[in-house]
């Protein structure tokens, strides 16, 4: 049966005028919302009733886990940041909540010890933070108390340039490490400061120079553009200084704002016209040129860069997702679930208070039962956004029924060139990659979109 949301594909699909009306539409407006999961965390209520975590994690399927921490705490929250943070440097109130994921790690490793963790990201916020000995903890809760085996799981870290530091550095070494992702966002400092982030150049060169002395085998950097005041010569002299380091990977991203964060939507169009899709486009053909292979709308990389490990297999729909911390989610295949989710300061604060004050985690009482609906979209979105695109039989596979089938609008993709089906895989254009977050957003099923524009935020 088609859960299509475009009873009238067919119509449009019909009338060149109506298929490029219905473009048009898709790509006036390219950047309506960063679909990096789905569904958003914005689509979570309180549960009916609390899931008890022995039955989520019984019932997965994911052959191996992703390891998730999230480390809420930041020197400061830029001006386009939405993400569950809270700007506190206190080392004690830092330990106080390394504890509680402890505990909490505790009480779920007898659920999850069965298959292996193949991935493990420590996010924020900003990890490192921390102390060295806080950030230390990090590694050696998931490796005795989960059971991580830094020797086939992939380990990745991020950090801030202010946060840099030697000995945080040699701990992430000796703890295997294989990648190290750094927020720069502009290598101009008034750029830095329109979006509240108090950065200064020489600071992110010195962070620079010691990431490179430590040669972490895949270095990541991310930019923004779009940023108040930012030209495209401007623009381009961040991304040719991220170059000149030769990173791994860097992550372009465009400057996403929402009325809750402190840049507002109307700032990126104070001088006139949006300039983002430029932008992107010079950016692409910069790096291409430079030779890294794009992967996605913001991911660019070296086609070599990995680590010298024999990592385990991890399927891309990120199910077997275990999240340790406050404000981390975990996905299993039909429940995502994770704690409350604000922006605010003082209702962020209250919502880390509780975590840390906790004694009992091993109940989900907050997050999303998935509909087959919701399940089929997901496993389209994470695929279609990326590079390699649908394979046709991997959706066959998993729901016994064709997505082309099931969803017949994505054949208006097609037919306006913005996504094509070659041996069997359905794949997004190089003009497609450029919208994929008008695409993301397109596909948000009925119910998903009705959640989320009712989530009241504090």
């Amino acid at each position: 049966m088609s859960h299509t949301a475009y009873p009238n594909y067919r119509d449009i699909i019909q009338s060149p005028e109506a298929l490029r009306s219905w473009k048009d539409n898709l790509t006036l407006e390219p950047y309506r919302s960063y679909l990096y999961s789905y569904p958003h965390k914005t689509s979570y209520r309180a549960l009916e009733t609390k899931l008890p975590l022995s039955d989520l994690w019984s019932q997965e399927l994911a052959d191996t886990f992703f390891l998730y921490m999230h480390i809420p705490f930041c020197g400061a929250r830029c001006g386009f940041c939405n993400l569950f943070t809270l700007p506190d440097k206190r080392a004690n109130v830092h330990a106080e909540y390394v504890d509680a994921l402890e505990r909490q790690a505790a009480q779920w490793a007898p659920f999850i010890q069965n298959k292996p963790v193949a991935r493990f990201a420590i996010g924020g916020g900003t990890p490192t933070l921390l102390e060295p000995v806080q950030l230390d903890r990090l590694f050696h809760i998931a490796q005795h108390v989960i059971g991580m085996d830094p020797v086939q799981a992939s380990i990745s870290v991020e950090t801030s340039p202010e946060t840099v530091t030697s000995e945080r550095l040699a701990i992430l070494k000796h703890r295997q490490v294989d990648r190290v992702s750094m927020g720069i966002q502009s290598f101009i400092e008034s750029e830095a400061e329109a979006i509240y982030r108090p950065q200064k150049p020489q600071e992110v060169e010195r962070a620079l120079e010691q990431l490179k002395l430590h040669q972490f085998p895949i270095l990541n950097l991310d930019l923004i553009y779009g940023l108040p005041g930012q030209t495209l010569d401007s623009w381009i002299y961040s991304l040719d200084r991220a170059l000149s380091y030769e990173p791994e990977e860097i992550f372009i991203y465009p400057l996403y704002t929402r009325e809750h964060t402190i840049v507002k939507p109307e700032q990126i169009r104070q001088s006139g016209e949006d300039q983002r899709v430029r932008f992107y486009s010079a950016a692409r053909e910069r790096m291409l040129a430079s030779g890294y292979t794009q992967y996605s709308m913001r991911r660019f990389a070296k086609a070599e860069a990995g680590s010298g490990k024999s990592l385990l297999p991890y399927g891309c729909q990120e199910e077997g997702m275990i999240g340790l911390g406050c404000g981390a989610r975990s996905y299993t295949r039909s429940v995502h679930y994770s704690s409350r989710y604000s922006v605010g300061r003082s209702a962020t604060a209250s919502i880390i208070a509780d975590y840390v004050a906790a004694a009992d985690y091993t109940h989900a009482d907050y997050g999303i039962v998935l509909s087959r609906d919701d399940q089929q979209r997901r496993f389209i979105l994470k695929a279609l956004l990326h590079t390699e695109g649908l394979a046709l039989s991997s959706y066959v596979d998993r729901f016994t029924s064709s997505p082309l089938i099931d969803y017949p609008e994505l054949y208006l993709l097609v037919h306006t060139d913005l996504a094509a089906v070659e041996h069997e895989v359905l794949r997004l254009t190089e003009e497609g990659l450029m919208y994929s977050d008008a695409i993301g957003d397109w596909f948000i099923s009925p119910d998903i979109r009705a959640r989320m524009e009712s989530c009241v935020l504090s």
